[in-house]
């Protein structure tokens, strides 16, 4: 596995694989890598010959007062992580390089931000677009993936990729859970173990939702109420539980069978989102971790 952090090495190295007939997969992340992470290279890996991986905690998404100085960072074990898992590449260039000091150009979300986390984090999703706007054009792969746990991310990432030009297939992976069903992220480390057992229920209550939903429960408010009950009996903060179509993320008063049920809740300072597509519950997900 090579490792560059300069912006024009990654892009000559990048046009040279593709200049060789390889084609190009890339798995932008945060780094604190964790099996989701590895799981978005496997499909990486099914639809394209070479894999870049970015490490970048990118300071554009995070508001004043969140987590960015906290947020876990260990690039040896990322590496490894890496490098065990078959990537090619490794890109790790810094905050400095990939923003000039008076770069004033942002890439903004429209309509697709107006629900869902967008009105809770202001201003993180022109951050994330524009970050994965500026990989897009150093990277320039054929395809990219991202995982459904940030569904709300992810629509927006093809969105831009649509709207903008983009010559790249977004794909959407499932989401890697723990055995209890939680979903992964970098921020679970953060979890105290009293705290851990409180998230538990997230898992447990979009199961119950879906039960209901498969015995015939159409009814949004019935549906998102009996979620938050389930969250904040657990002791959870609830921020939003919104039942919405998979297209343009705007909420459904009658659930169907591809509308998306979606979460954000607190365990102590440590803010989790998860989702399950109706229909489809947990099954997508543990099949592809089976």
């Amino acid at each position: 596995m090579i490792e560059l952090a300069g912006i024009a090495d990654m892009r000559a190295w990048s046009r040279a694989a593709r200049a060789a007939g390889r084609r190009l997969g890339f798995v932008p992340t945060m780094g604190a890598l964790h099996e989701g992470h590895l799981q978005l290279v496997d499909r990486a890996r099914m639809a394209a010959d070479t894999i870049v991986m970015s490490v970048f905690v990118n300071p554009l998404q995070f508001a004043p007062g969140e987590d960015l100085d906290r947020y876990p960072r260990d690039l040896p074990r990322d590496r490894a992580l890496a490098a065990r898992r078959g990537v090619d590449c490794l890109f790790v260039p810094t905050a400095s390089a990939m923003y000039d000091p008076h770069a004033s150009v942002r890439v903004t979300p429209g309509a697709l931000a107006d629900h869902l986390c967008g009105p809770h984090r202001p201003g993180h999703f022109v951050g994330v677009l524009t970050v994965v706007a500026k990989l897009f054009h150093i990277v320039e792969p054929d395809v990219a993936v991202f995982g459904r746990k940030d569904i709300q991310q992810a629509r927006l990432i093809a969105r831009m990729a649509a709207d903008l030009g983009f010559a790249v297939d977004v794909v959407v992976a499932p989401t890697a859970r723990e055995p209890d069903g939680l979903a992964r992220s970098s921020r679970n480390t953060y979890l105290t173990p009293a705290e851990r057992r409180q998230a538990a229920s997230i898992p447990a209550g979009l199961r119950d939702a879906h039960a209901r939903f498969l015995a015939g429960e159409r009814d949004a408010a019935a549906l998102t109420g009996g979620l938050q009950q389930t969250l904040r009996a657990a002791g959870l903060a609830v921020e939003y539980v919104e039942l919405v179509d998979a297209d343009r993320l705007q909420p459904l008063a009658t659930a169907t069978a591809d509308a998306v049920l979606a979460l954000a809740a607190r365990a102590g300072r440590t803010r989790l989102i998860d989702n399950i597509v109706l229909g489809d519950g947990f099954a997508a997900d543990l099949v592809a971790q089976a």
